[in-house]
């Protein structure tokens, strides 16, 4: 694999902010002094591990634990008959063995503990349980009776959103699409599993756990267990991934914290992975009808996004596919609906770029069709379509860079002069083809907290209930201090991923740096401004300054805030075998100033290889009979490996946006997958001549339509 040839080189020479600055927790992780949530080892711990549900709906009738606690070692077996007490639960996915109901198979039924890892798995696997099944229903189908339209989606975005008339206008249009797509459930899989280690100390609560957010954590437990939020502590220093599965409380922390107040001991648990595509929340599986009407120059005149998709019985999850398609492109009459039936499946949740992901895949196949018929280039149908203003709120953009991410990625990638018929191209037994494909994100922020301190060496220290996930916070938000103090940054300390840090925002949404850096700038500025005007030496205990943007965020913005981004692709198809393979992949971002040209390529890059897996590998199967995903480990879960992924460059412009924050930043997190996968499917049309609107491109898919 081969990344971008042009090595990284700091935006703005001898100022720390868009410097190249290496990760500060760099040699911790590669050393192993960094330590995860399982690998925290208190004296006289103890570990457990979980008995999933194997009917996929029903009750349990009878629990019989005798075989499994008469196993040496092993410390008790919690079942909904004598586990604690929980209060009901903000998300009811986490109410474990609270009653004896099974929503979904997987669901944890009961938990082992024993004095090792090994003993608990054999204590687990001893515990018999007799269900009283239930006909299950895990099958979404486009036309399913229970489909209703949610009042609200994923974001707090409206079901549904019309404007003027769609029906009269693609009625019509001189040119349309109808056309479907369908892609399955998709799981996020961390290379670090869902993990934590609790322990009580009289009455306070210690959890070492795998969040994105340990504040939102601490929180969700204290409300659980009946506590005082200062009566529960949640550690989160270093998190192995988690891409939006690890965004909310999962059952892990409240199992361990049960456990270790059955036993009076501290408890691990690590989630075996082929237990979490259920339990850990997923990509919901979605089928979506984008309709287009344009005239002949290719200005889109009507524009209809409808997806059908799928939540849980437990809770209501609804990925908001068809938003990107409120305010992407021109559209004067638009109908974009979101529909969802509750089946009985694990609960979907957040997965990196949820509703971009999916909903501008589908969005921006159809655009390449369109762009098809008319005979027109697809970089070209995407700028007559450029809106003066957003066309959902009429608001002003407040930087869209679209554009020129187009053409300058065209002019990188080579993409003129390009011949537009599909099917010409051919190396031996090799056909090959080009796509393009656009991309968006919105700006999010919310509130912070962050502390500045200044001690009286010249050193400073910034506190703050940040997440590093692996994307590099710490080091970005030492810069960010660096250069509002104007110190250099070997002498500010940064300390994050506790909840008895100033509270801050989960790590998600791509609001990580905008959220904590706004925090971290103010807190930082005010330090310095109240350095300067001090006239005597700092006292011993050095001076500390707290702030939090709750003022400035509740102020809103007049502006759309929005992240933009164009992916080339070209692809080569094996007519022999069917394989797809990614010849070389350049995505051009619009994303605000860039912080750290490091860490934002290697973030840009890890989102362009997710979208890689998603057009060509990725895919999970529910099983009808059974009522779980067949796809469970990763020797059937096909992620992309560095074989898979040969050329790739990231590549951004110089973006000045006055109207975000104090940084000028725009999150980059996700921006990265948004439409990647669909440049390589509209590169693979171009290589064969055939569109597939199903997703992954495997070559079981794509043998059938060989010539």
């Amino acid at each position: 694999m081969s990344h971008d040839p042009q090595p990284a080189r700091p935006e703005a020479p001898g100022r720390p902010l868009g410097a190249a600055t290496a990760r500060r927790e760099g040699r911790a992780k590669v050393t192993g002094a960094a330590r995860y949530a399982a690998e925290h080892a208190p004296p006289h711990r103890v570990h457990a591990w979980p008995v999933p549900a194997t009917v996929a709906r029903g009750r349990i009738t009878a629990v019989d634990t005798a075989d499994a606690l008469a196993l040496p070692g092993v410390h008790t077996v919690l079942t909904h008959e004598n586990a604690p007490r929980l209060e009901p639960p903000e998300d009811p996915a986490v109410a474990v063995l609270q009653s004896p109901r099974v929503p979904h198979r997987g669901w944890y039924v009961a938990l082992a503990v024993a004095d090792s890892p090994e003993t608990a798995r054999a204590a687990a696997a001893a515990v018999r349980l007799t269900y009283e099944a239930e006909e299950h229903d895990v099958t979404l189908t486009p036309d399913h009776p229970g489909l209703y339209l949610p009042k609200e989606v994923n974001g707090g975005y409206p079901g549904a959103r019309e404007r003027g008339d769609f029906d009269a206008a693609y009625a019509g249009a001189l040119v349309t699409v109808d056309a479907t797509y369908t892609l399955t459930a998709l799981h996020n899989h961390p290379l670090e599993p869902h993990a934590a280690t609790a322990w009580w100390n009289g009455g306070h609560l210690t959890v070492h756990d795998s969040t994105q957010g340990s504040t939102k954590a601490r929180d969700d437990l204290a409300a659980l267990f009946g506590l005082d939020r200062r009566d529960v502590t949640v550690v989160a220093e270093h998190i192995g991934g988690g891409f939006g599965s690890k965004g909310t409380l999962r059952p892990p922390a409240v199992l361990a914290a049960m456990a270790a107040k059955v036993t009076g001991r501290p408890v691990t648990l690590a989630l075996p992975r082929r237990e979490m595509p259920a339990v850990v929340g997923h990509r919901a599986p979605t089928v979506q009808r984008v309709r287009l009407g344009a005239g002949a120059d290719g200005v889109l005149t009507a524009l209809a996004h409808e997806v059908v998709t799928q939540t849980s019985t437990v809770k209501e999850f609804v990925e908001q596919a068809a938003v990107p398609a409120r305010m992407m492109y021109t559209s004067p009459h638009s109908r974009t609906v979101h529909r969802v039936v509750a089946l009985d499946v694990p609960s979907p949740s957040w997965m990196r770029a949820p509703g971009e992901a999916p909903g501008m895949y589908a969005l921006e196949s159809a655009m390449d069709e369109l762009a098809v018929l008319l005979d027109l280039d697809p970089v070209e149908l995407r700028l007559r379509n450029e809106p003066a203003t957003e066309p959902d709120t009429g608001r002003p953009f407040s930087s869209r860079g679209l554009a020129q991410a187009l053409r300058e990625g065209a002019e990188r990638f080579g993409w003129r002069p390009r011949d537009p018929r599909p099917g010409v191209r051919r190396e031996g037994d090799l056909l090959l083809g080009t796509g393009v494909a656009a991309a968006t994100y919105p700006v999010l922020v919310f509130p912070s907290s962050a502390e500045a301190h200044a001690a009286p060496d010249g050193g400073f220290r910034i506190r703050i209930n940040a997440t590093d996930l692996g994307t590099g916070a710490r080091t970005v938000l030492g810069q960010i201090a660096s250069e509002v103090l104007g110190a250099p940054e070997e002498r500010v300390r940064v300390e994050i991923g506790r909840s008895d840090l100033p509270d801050a925002m989960l790590a998600g949404g791509s609001s990580g740096t905008a959220s904590w850096g706004w925090a971290v700038h103010k807190a930082c500025h005010t330090l310095r401004e109240d350095l300067s005007n001090r006239q005597q030496p700092l006292p011993p205990e050095g001076m500390t300054v707290v702030a939090d943007t709750k003022e400035e965020i509740a102020a809103g913005s007049p502006y759309a805030r929005h992240a933009f981004g164009a992916h080339f692709a070209e692809v080569q198809v094996d007519t022999v075998t069917g394989e797809v393979r990614v010849r070389r992949m350049l995505g051009m971002f619009a994303a605000g100033r860039i912080l750290n040209p490091r860490t934002a390529r290697s973030q840009f890059i890890g989102g362009m290889t997710m979208g890689i897996g998603m057009a060509l590998t990725e895919h999970s199967t529910m099983d009808p009979l059974t009522g779980g995903f067949t796809e469970r480990d990763l020797a059937s879960y096909h992620l992309p490996a560095c074989a898979d992924v040969h050329t790739i460059e990231a590549h951004w412009l110089d973006e000045d946006d006055p109207h975000l924050n104090p940084m000028g930043s725009k999150g980059i997190g996700e921006i990265g997958i948004v439409g990647a996968a669909a440049a390589v499917g509209n590169a693979v049309h171009h290589a064969l001549g055939v569109r597939l609107r199903t997703l992954p491109l495997t070559p079981d898919a794509v043998l059938p339509q060989l010539p």
